[in-house]
């Protein structure tokens, strides 16, 4: 359910004030401090035992000193305890303790146990587990403590359970509280209290229900009420857990599904008393069980909770009604009934309201006989049966969080029975050595660890045996193996410790059990209580303290809660979350998150609110050179016909997102601009009616507002682009389709005001005339920028800092956000309570530290970091803490995790301003905080800052922590909320200057790159040519030339450059596909050549080459082997004088040109890709493919952008023989396909496999070299240029646009290289 806001909350407060006068509790005027022990006579006192009658619990009253001074047991052990008889129910709201009087004797550690009855003790609890109280240290102090959540009851007891070293147990105490009293009735289960209406039918816009119940039933109907036109509400028991369903109407056509069933609580069968409040406000409704409030809104869309003539109490109506479905009625008590004002319980009394069901209407709450243990690891009861008889006959009740446990044992006279709890089934296990041995194994149930009582009975005599769950005969087991049975005489449940002949399979038990039976008799746990009867060690009699950890649920996000008897775990598996309790989101914030991690565009779950209640959700990141577009698309074709629509009977279109409206509007309200391109195609059909009628058609965005203008326009202005631009097909008009034409016309353009974004729905009022159509398109939502995760603030003084309001996380609190610094140390951020606080700080260069307080002691995480981290670059620092566990992590790898403790207080209570930096310049933080988030809402820093002294808005210095993400030379540039990657200086484009920029060559096309200008013109009229002066130098000792190329023919030119002398520098593929370097720098008769590798690469696989020289050393890399060093001759010069040209793919030159090169490779040219060019600081390919860098570059003929050079590299392994970077198989060289063949291996048969090998190699060649020759890179390019070129912009237009495969195209034939 969506959470109310706060207008409805501050509503209902307002609506609700009164609820406290319903309540049975006191007036809020009394002061409910009353001493309620001191009064109280000496007989009121009661203890499980009594040192000497001096030591009476009648003296155990605050600050007197009567017999010894206090109470004291005969034995200081954890049996005992202190009870006091507050004479009739009270309501407790504190305790104190004292020890014994001049004495060495006083209690360090209790618990507190409560009843109305002096049976069935509940354990007082708090923070979701049972409490124990601190105690005193000495004699006289007074320790006192003030419940969390008051108590009503009779009877208090005080359990011991740690004392003095010194000395032994002493007490004295006092009770504070109130009086209270409350109307009770007791349902039988038969009857029900029918609260009739003053009219017939209520439509009632608001409820306020008050009630309190107690019950041993798990089932129950508390209270109905329901109309014929389907509204009802009903509050039930299912499971012994409470079920709220409210319907407020469906409506006929099944489209409005008013149903809504929420449910709290757990285990509220257990015969204590349960507060209930329901507030109701329209739909916004407060459920509130014991404390614990839920808030939701219901189905549907109506208000009102329309009831016909009556609400019952108790059950449902005796109306025949099949809405009933069979459910049972309240068995138990009620008291504190109160319906909108009215006291039901005490009408009930006063006999106003119709009982007549009842057969014995009764105002006593009837109590359970039940009487629960207890047993804990450690507990065993005992108990007698019959001794050397022929038949087993018990049963019992339990209830348990764990899977495994001993719920019986009995060593028999010659063998044993168990009944053990495995994986939640019951297993009984009969083993007999009679003559021989004779075992039964049987096993019922499922999932019996589920914290609900579940009965047990087994039955077991000759030669027969039968366990029964939950009293279904039906599906009991039953086993007629034959064995004898003859009975020990001893029964032992929930434990056995005895080191015996035969022992169980499990040996202790973790829950509680009542209604015990041996040999067909209930077992008297009275007696036992009072040892006359059976034995026990370690159980708590007459209580049951089970805890369910579950409820409420601190699993976030839809985690999944599992539990044993001591602690809870999480299941996140499937949220998009994670931690202990699925607190902290596994996604990003943005799109602008994702790219500062080096990522690139791609679809991405984003979780704009972290640990928030908005879920991730998955939109398409298209991060580009200058910006980051977050896409969220809409389910509306393009085109969408319209036909058929009037004013008076509109066409609603609705558009439905990939996330919901929530979500969507989480991006917009933090993005800097948001934009969606809408378009209305028109045949006689009107759009808006301007220039002053009433709009046919509107659009409703965000809000539910609708809005009247169109694309191109703004808020208010009722216009389309062409209005705007004053260029509509008719100027009398303010839109195309307004003009009313019968021709096609479209007004179309981009939305751009985000707080009306996005396009929720379109309601088209004009095409039901003849010939009136429209066709409708809503785009995607785009929108850039991330104002949260650039939200910062410069603290430049060490006593700066900025005040938020309290941060609110009691239970569960997240924090995470940037700093950098080039300060020592520093405080982050801190917030204090009285006791409670929350700080993280910079310690030291190196350490991070978050500390806190929630009541049990200071607890500190310490992060170390090995390198420092004043350093003036950014680091991520975030922090958890929950009822599981504290984490503290230093830029998502280095963490500290401190789990909570079993007990003690759990809820973070602060009360102080949240203060960013250290308030009152202790140890002050220096430096930059950014993109600080709470909880999932991140806090403005830079709108604070701005009215903050030594505070500024915004941070700069993101490249000394992002620049990084530049890659290949790329420069990082600084921006006000981010940085961008400068990619002019390098052979690439892209975010990060990684996108390789490469092009496809036909047969005779070249580029050329002029080093001189030149004053001839270019190679043909349709070359580009742009000249420059170049910077470069033209007379060179050293050269680093890379770029990498795919072909599959050869020969060819991939680079050559000339120059004004002989000199020449030349990269070719020979006519066997080898790829070879030619060097002419004078002093050589021959050009000085390098074969770089002996196999053909001219294979349509990419490859990269990298050269470098440095006067007479050369450097060869090729793909991703080492490099390899060369030396020129020493006849060689080492200068490249007066470098002229570069050309790319084929040599079109005057001058003096290496005659072999044009004679042998030239001709027809290269055709394939080139990519990533680069020839010392210039790049020739980059310029000539990109028409708005200036350079000196001119192309002829077709030059395509591609890639297709710069895939990952797929080339088969070389052999070490032909190798020239064989690194002797070394173990970091894994391509050596050399095997040394072990002695005494055939030699024949290696022959024989060789010439076997060679022979399906050279099959796979040809037919490699057909497929490749059938799908060569040329041939699609022609064929696709043919069907498009004419219209297309470019030819890279032309074959994208007329091949929808084209893409596939190329990737198929890569991939056939993996064969």
């Amino acid at each position: 359910m969506p959470p109310l806001s706060g207008a409805s909350v501050t509503l209902l407060l307002w609506i609700f004030g009164r609820l406290s006068s319903f309540n049975a509790a006191p007036p809020t005027t009394q002061k409910c401090d009353e001493a309620l022990a001191t009064t109280l006579p000496h007989n009121a006192f009661t203890s499980s035992s009594v040192f000497t009658s001096g030591y009476a619990p009648g003296y155990a009253k605050l600050n007197k000193r009567g017999g010894a001074g206090g109470w004291s047991p005969l034995d200081t052990d954890h049996y005992q305890w202190l009870q006091v008889d507050l004479g009739s129910r009270k309501q407790v709201s504190s305790v104190a303790t004292q020890g014994r009087y001049s004495s060495s004797d006083w209690i360090t550690r209790y618990r507190l146990l409560y009843s109305d009855t002096g049976r069935n003790w509940k354990l007082y609890h708090q923070d979701g587990n049972i409490w124990a109280f601190a105690g005193n240290s000495n004699t006289e102090s007074v320790v006192r403590h003030d419940l969390q959540h008051p108590v009503v009851a009779r009877y208090l007891r005080i359990v011991p359970l740690d004392w003095s070293s010194e000395g032994r147990i002493g007490l004295r105490l006092e009770i504070y509280g109130c009086p209270y009293w409350a109307d009770v009735i007791n349902f039988d289960g038969q009857g029900v209290i029918s609260y009739r209406f003053k009219v017939k039918k209520m439509k009632i816009l608001k409820d306020v229900i008050a009630l309190k119940f107690k019950t041993s039933e798990s089932e129950g109907v508390i209270l109905h009420g329901e109309g014929q036109q389907g509204d009802y509400i009903t509050l039930e028991l299912r499971r012994a857990k409470l079920l709220l369903q409210i319907n407020l109407g469906s409506n006929q056509y099944g489209s409005i599904l008013g149903h809504t069933s929420v449910t709290s609580g757990s285990l509220l069968d257990d015969h204590h008393w349960h507060s209930v409040v329901i507030e109701r406000y329209r739909r916004n409704v407060n459920f509130t069980l014991d404390q614990h409030t839920q808030h939701f809104r219901t189905n549907g869309e109506f208000d009102h909770l329309d009831l016909d003539y009556e609400l019952t109490f108790g059950g449902m109506p005796y109306s025949g009604k099949p809405i009933s479905g069979g459910r049972k009625n309240f068995k138990g008590c009620m008291e504190g009934i109160n319906y909108n004002g009215d006291n039901i319980t005490d009408l009930a009394r006063r006999k106003k309201l119709d009982t007549s069901s009842f057969r014995n209407l009764s105002f006593i709450c009837v109590e359970s006989h039940t009487f629960p243990v207890f047993f804990n690891a450690t507990s065993f009861l005992q108990l007698p049966g019959r001794v050397e008889h022929n038949m087993v006959s018990v049963g019992f009740q339990f209830r348990t969080w764990n899977t495994n446990g001993l719920l019986l044992f009995s060593a028999l006279a010659d063998g044993m029975l168990e009944l053990v709890l495995v994986d939640g089934k019951v297993n009984v296990h009969i083993n007999v050595t009679q003559k021989k041995n004779t075992r039964i194994d049987i096993s019922s149930g499922s999932g019996l660890n589920d914290g609900e009582w579940h009965d047990v009975r087994f039955l077991a005599k000759e030669n027969f045996a039968m366990l029964t769950i939950d009293g279904d005969e039906a599906s009991s087991v039953r086993t007629n193996t034959p064995v004898q049975i003859v009975t020990g005489g001893t029964y032992h449940f929930g434990g056995y410790f005895q080191r015996t002949s035969v022992s169980p399979t499990l040996r202790s038990f973790q829950g509680c059990m009542q209604l015990i039976h041996v040999d067909d008799q209930l077992a008297d746990l009275h007696a036992v209580e009072r040892g006359r009867l059976g034995a026990f060690e370690n159980v708590s009699l007459d209580m049951c303290a089970i805890i369910d950890r579950c409820m409420p649920n601190h699993c976030e996000h839809g985690g999944r809660c599992t539990q044993t008897w001591d602690s809870f775990s999480c299941t996140c598996d499937g949220t998009g979350y994670t931690g202990a309790t699925c607190h902290t989101s596994i996604y990003e914030q943005s799109c602008e998150a994702y790219k500062h991690l080096g990522r690139a565009s791609d679809s991405y779950w984003i979780d704009p609110d972290g640990s928030g209640p908005l879920g991730p959700f998955k939109v398409i990141c298209n991060i580009t050179e200058d910006k980051v577009w977050t896409t969220v698309m809409n389910n509306l074709p393009a085109q969408t016909s319209v036909t058929g629509s009037s004013r008076e009977r509109r066409t609603v279109l609705q558009l439905n997102y990939s996330a919901s409206m929530e979500q969507v509007s989480a991006i917009t309200s933090s993005s800097e601009h948001c934009e969606q391109h809408v378009a209305y195609a028109c045949r006689t059909s009107r759009l808006l009616n301007t220039p002053e009628g009433t709009p046919y058609t509107w659009w409703v965005g965000k809000g539910n507002e609708k809005h009247f203008y169109w694309g191109g326009s703004g808020p208010g202005i009722q216009k389309c682009a062409c209005g705007i631009e004053r260029n509509c097909t008719d100027s009398k008009y303010y839109c195309n389709c307004d003009a009313d034409q019968k021709q096609w016309r479209e007004d179309s353009g981009l939305l751009v005001y985000k707080d009306h974004l996005p396009v929720n729905q379109i309601a088209v009022g004009d095409t039901n005339r003849p010939g009136s159509e429209a066709k409708l398109t809503v785009g995607p939502l785009r929108c850039h920028g991330d104002r949260n995760y650039w939200n910062a603030a410069s603290f430049n003084t060490p006593s700066s800092y900025l005040h938020f309001s309290t941060f609110q996380g009691e239970t569960s609190a997240d924090i995470s956000f940037y700093f950098k610094t080039s300060a020592p140390y520093g405080v982050f951020l801190e917030n204090l309570g009285n006791t409670d606080f929350i700080r993280l700080e910079l310690k030291s260069p190196t350490v991070v530290s978050f500390s806190f307080d929630v009541g049990n002691g200071p607890v500190e995480l310490n992060v170390h970091s090995p390198t420092p981290l004043n350093d003036d670059q950014w680091h991520r620092v975030s922090a958890e803490r929950n009822v599981k566990e504290a984490v503290l992590q230093l830029d998502q790898q280095y963490q500290e995790v401190r789990p909570a403790p079993p007990q003690g207080h759990t809820r973070l209570q602060l009360y102080s301003q949240l203060y960013v930096g250290a308030a009152g310049g202790q140890r002050g933080f220096l430096g930059c905080i950014r993109s600080l988030k709470m909880n999932g809402v991140t806090l403005d820093l830079e709108e604070r800052a701005q009215v903050t002294p030594g505070v500024k808005p915004g941070c700069s210095g993101h490249c000394t922590s992002y620049g990084m993400y530049c890659r290949n030379g790329g420069k990082c540039l600084e921006k006000y909320n981010g940085y961008s990657c400068d990619c002019s200086s390098t052979a690439y484009n892209g975010p990060f200057c990684t996108k390789d920029i490469g092009g496809f060559f036909e047969a005779g096309t070249l580029v050329k790159y002029s080093f001189i200008p030149e004053t001839a013109a270019a190679p043909n009229k349709d070359a580009k040519d742009i000249s420059q002066t170049s910077p470069l130098e033209t007379n060179l000792t050293q050269e680093d030339l890379s770029f990498s190329f795919s072909t599959s023919s050869s020969p060819s030119i991939l680079v050559y450059i000339s120059s004004k002398s002989q000199d020449f520098m030349a990269v070719v593929l020979r006519h066997n596909g080898t790829l070879q370097l030619r060097y002419s720098l004078g002093g050589l008769r021959e050009p000085f050549t390098v074969d770089v590798d002996q196999r053909n690469l001219a294979n349509g696989q990419p490859h990269s080459i990298n050269i470098s020289r440095d006067g007479r050393t050369l450097w060869v890399q090729l793909d991703h082997y080492p490099s390899v060093s060369y030396s020129l001759p020493e006849e060689s010069d080492t200068e490249f004088n007066n470098i002229k040209s570069l050309f790319l793919g084929k040599v079109f030159e005057t001058g003096q040109v290496d005659p072999v090169l044009i004679e042998k490779y030239n001709t027809p040219g290269f055709v394939g890709c080139l990519s990533r060019v680069q020839f010392n600081s210039i790049y020739p390919l980059k310029a000539a493919l990109r028409s708005h860098i200036a350079a000196p570059v001119s192309h002829q003929g077709k030059l395509v952008e591609s890639n297709c050079g710069a895939s990952p590299l797929t080339i088969p392994p070389m052999s070490a023989a032909t190798d020239p970077w064989h690194l002797d198989g070394g173990p970091d060289f894994p391509f050596n396909e050399e095997r040394v063949i072990p002695d005494g291996v055939n030699r024949n048969s290696a022959i024989i496999g060789g010439i076997i090998a060679v022979v399906i190699f050279t099959i796979l060649c040809t037919l490699v070299f057909l497929i490749r020759y059938m799908f060569r890179h040329k041939g699609t390019y022609h064929t696709n240029e043919a069907k498009g070129a004419e219209s297309a912009a470019s030819a890279d237009a032309a074959i994208i646009g007329t091949d929808p495969n084209f893409t596939e195209t190329i990737e198929e034939s890569k991939k056939e290289w993996f064969i």
